[in-house]
């Protein structure tokens, strides 16, 4: 049976499995379960039962990861080779990181258990850096088997756009077993919160492109840049991360997996992802491919382009679904600046946003097998990010709409005009039909001698 690996959540979203409970996610770098279990269980080695030991070895089994065999190692092989930087701390060094895990440093919660902004030494011990401490819940939906996988897959990953794990803690207390991850801090928290929420000052056009790509980078990587093929099933902007610089990191690989191997051409799993966001076809069929992500990103794409969530409830009804909406500005129509973000205020390159909205349709194609990799993607967008102009203010093309209304203003002068000159002329006919009158009955005053 495959199996999810790890999460770092956000509480803005939520997952659903067709015909299955949703779970809602919680936010930096936190950590929700797998939501499918392994059938075989993970073999926990007998030296990690000590209260609170730093060396407690992470077992390497393959029940994990028994999706692929593209390569001829594994995950876990993969761990025991390169996973020589992860820390191992001890339960009171993280205690002390945390002042005894404190309320005022829970930055997010979930049923996986809590999430805290931490201050530990760092490698040298000279200097403390800012982290984020994941504290499993031993009731909670992750179990030991998820974390451990959770540590195999971070401790072989190795990118600028995928967050990084600094180090792990295991120990058995009194009160259970104790099982600790610890992330990098990530300041500016994520795309979704930046571009849905009102609070935060708006991101500007370029810094949307970078994270986009950065965001495809990250995808890339997985897709290719390792021994085995990974799929994300769950790419979303509330899954994006954002650095000090606003660097996008992607996080959340609780429902990522191996993709197929040899003459396969999918991987047969149970749907899994988040509404509005899975690819259509996987949905139907329940076959997974990396296409399935690059689905995802494309309508992040659009959220990035638009402002406005995959699905909108509390819009009117023909808006609520961004896709649909979008269908009806195309970027070669008059109205297609119709969805570009106003927070922008038109501050963007015109042709920019019709590159990114042709290459987010391309996407967004029915068929899996016409959608783009993600190194084509990556192309694309390397060369829009060095588009220069600002001119979305300028577009050189005015709406139909825009000409539609001038027009309409137009003839409404052009009747005001007209009644104007016929009440002119019906005044200048009373006053002409007034002076015949007058001279008449002068005539006739003269006439018969009548004195005035």
């Amino acid at each position: 049976m495959p199996c999810c690996w790890f999460s770092v959540c956000n509480n803005n979203q939520r997952r659903k499995q067709v015909a299955g409970p949703s779970s809602s996610l919680q936010s930096n770098n936190c950590t929700r379960s797998c939501v499918r279990r392994a059938e075989r269980q993970v073999i926990v080695p007998t030296n990690s039962s000590s209260s609170d030991d730093p060396t407690a070895s992470i077992p390497t089994s393959n029940s994990h990861w028994s999706g692929s065999v593209s390569s001829e190692k594994s995950i876990p092989q993969l761990y025991e080779e390169k996973a020589h930087n992860l820390r191992q701390f001890t339960l009171k060094e993280l205690k002390f990181a945390t002042y005894d895990f404190s309320k005022l440093l829970k930055i997010g919660e979930g049923g996986f258990g809590s999430v805290y902004k931490g201050f530990v030494k760092n490698q040298d011990g000279k200097e403390e850096e800012v982290v984020a401490i994941k504290r499993l819940n031993p009731n909670g939906l992750q179990g030991h088997k998820q974390w451990l996988a959770e540590v195999q897959f971070l401790g072989v990953v190795e990118h600028m756009n995928l967050v990084k794990l600094i180090g792990f803690c295991t120990a058995d207390t009194e009160s259970g077993p104790q099982r600790l991850l610890v992330y990098e801090f990530m300041p500016n928290k994520t795309l979704d919160d930046h571009l849905f929420n009102k609070a935060y000052t708006p991101l500007p056009w370029h810094l949307r492109l970078n994270i986009a790509l950065g965001a495809a980078e990250g995808l890339l990587y997985l897709h290719e840049g390792l021994e085995v093929q990974v799929i994300y099933r769950d790419f979303k902007a509330s899954n994006v991360l954002l650095d000090q610089e606003f660097r996008p990191k992607l996080s959340d690989f609780g429902l990522a997996r191996e993709g197929p191997t040899g003459n396969q051409t999918h991987v047969s799993t149970a749907v899994m992802g988040t509404q509005g966001y899975a690819a259509p076809d996987y949905i139907e069929t329940g076959h997974l491919t990396v296409k399935s992500d690059v689905w995802s990103f494309g309508v992040v794409l659009y959220e990035i382009l638009t402002g406005r969530r995959s699905v909108e409830k509390k819009r009117p009804k023909n808006e609520q679904k961004l896709l649909d909406w979008v269908k009806r500005y195309p970027p070669g129509s008059a109205h297609f600046t119709k969805i570009i973000d106003p927070r922008l205020e038109n501050k963007y390159s015109m042709n920019g946003a019709k590159e990114i909205a042709q290459l987010a349709n391309f996407c967004l194609s029915k068929s899996a097998k016409d959608r783009p990799k993600m190194s084509e993607v990556v192309d694309v967008l390397s060369r829009v990010v060095t588009y220069e102009e600002i001119d979305g203010e300028e577009e050189p093309h005015r709406q139909s709409s825009e000409i539609e209304e001038d027009s309409e203003t137009e003839s409404e002068f052009d009747l005001e005009l007209q009644s104007v000159r016929r009440r002119m002329m019906h005044l200048a006919k009373l006053r002409e039909s007034t002076g015949v009158i007058a001279k008449g009955r002068l005539a006739l005053i003269s006439k018969v001698g009548v004195s005035l």
